[in-house]
């Protein structure tokens, strides 16, 4: 599914980044298909998807590495086809920090100004500005050799920072730290960006990494931008089953509408007759087959013939499996040998199920999506 290069945003606002119909090709492989972006001035946006999906090549097209076979790039308003990648407002920061090793923390921070030629003065407030900006300070003068993975990023984040980029582009920087330095690095790079005002676009396949930080999301599937949104609509309201997949865990059933009203859809699915309330995404007419996606956390477990309001959808099974998670323990609910539900309930709500047991599975009409593939 194709996002417009506009869409979620306001039509006022300025852009950064716009990218019309991009398609880039290295041989048989197609990077990138007839892809559309916008992101806003000030957004802190993310390119999420899995390997190879073209995120990174439409970063490198972004920053002038890349050349696309087709399509248009603007920057900050500016046709950015003739502007070479050093003159481009943008400056990237890599997984690989790429330091320099015989250059002081101060000095890797300052290089690029003083490939610029500023004058010492301006040079020495800007990066004790940054190193400040970022917590270095007080690594100023230490070697590339003697910084923690972390430290080094900070270093990296600063030495591009510091040349006040347009638009800063981050090629999974986080990826080479565990996981608890990388959560809180997520925090600081979030705070940074709204110190800074500055657009930063993301590239990540880690899906938490991307909700919890960006403005705005592009799924990426195979050279193609599936859905464009805010975390929130993203998740809970995926526009196909590769969107519903990739972004955590999610139950989808295939169906055949049987009924349109207007205010609900009614789905003939594998596991029974199921509601649902987002009928604007149900144009066809009756008959038509579908999918649809219910999170887990959506679907509340009770035992068998437990009162529920009368618009709640209610699907009988039999608790297959659970496996407890700490705050959350995650039931998988066999209904009548025809397929799975997975329900996932807070531990502190004091209920729990045994594998074996009857149960009951009921979810509202509105936590029903309706996809478009």
């Amino acid at each position: 599914m194709q996002s417009t290069p506009s869409q979620a945003l306001d039509p006022q606002l300025d852009l950064a980044v716009e990218a019309l119909n991009l398609v880039r090709r290295f041989g048989s492989v197609v990077a990138l298909e007839n892809v559309s972006l916008a992101v806003g001035a000030g957004e802190f946006f993310a390119l999420l998807g899995p390997s190879g999906c073209g995120k990174t090549t439409l970063l490198r097209i972004i920053a002038g590495l890349e050349i696309p076979d087709s399509g248009s790039l603007r920057l900050c308003g500016t046709d950015a086809s003739p502007i070479p990648a050093n003159r481009r407002p943008v400056n990237t920061v890599f997984q690989s920090y790429a330091l320099f090793p015989h250059l002081t923390v101060r000095d890797n921070v300052a290089f690029g100004l003083r490939m610029k030629r500023l004058p010492k003065a301006d040079i020495e407030r800007k990066v004790d500005r940054i190193l400040d900006l970022v917590q270095i300070s007080e690594l100023s003068q230490r070697m590339p050799a003697q910084l923690s993975g972390g430290q080094k990023q900070r270093v990296a984040l600063a030495r591009a920072v510091v040349n006040e980029p347009r638009v800063l582009l981050l090629d999974e920087p986080l990826g080479a730290l565990d996981l608890k330095l990388r959560k809180e690095l997520q925090v600081e790079l979030r705070n940074l960006q709204r110190r800074l005002g500055t657009t930063f676009i993301y590239v990540t396949h880690d899906q938490e990494e991307a909700l919890s930080m960006s403005d705005r999301i592009a799924v990426m599937h195979q050279g193609r931008i599936e859905q464009t949104a805010s975390a929130r609509d993203l998740y809970e309201r995926p526009r196909t089953t590769f969107v519903a997949r990739f972004l955590g865990s999610c139950n989808i059933l295939r169906g055949t509408i049987s009924e349109v009203a207007q205010q609900t859809t009614t789905i003939e699915t594998e596991l029974g007759v199921v509601s649902s309330a987002s009928a604007a995404r149900a144009s066809a007419p009756s008959g038509r087959s579908t999918s649809l996606a219910i999170r887990p956390e959506r679907i509340l477990l009770s035992e068998q013939n437990s009162v529920a309001p009368a618009n709640m959808n209610r699907i009988r099974g039999r608790v297959r499996d659970s496996t407890y998670n700490g705050p959350e323990t995650r039931y998988e609910v066999e209904v009548s040998n025809a397929g799975i539900l997975t329900a996932v309930m807070l531990n502190s709500a004091g209920r729990s199920f045994q594998p074996g047991q009857a149960v009951d599975c009921t979810f509202a009409p509105d936590s029903v999506v309706i996809l478009e593939d």
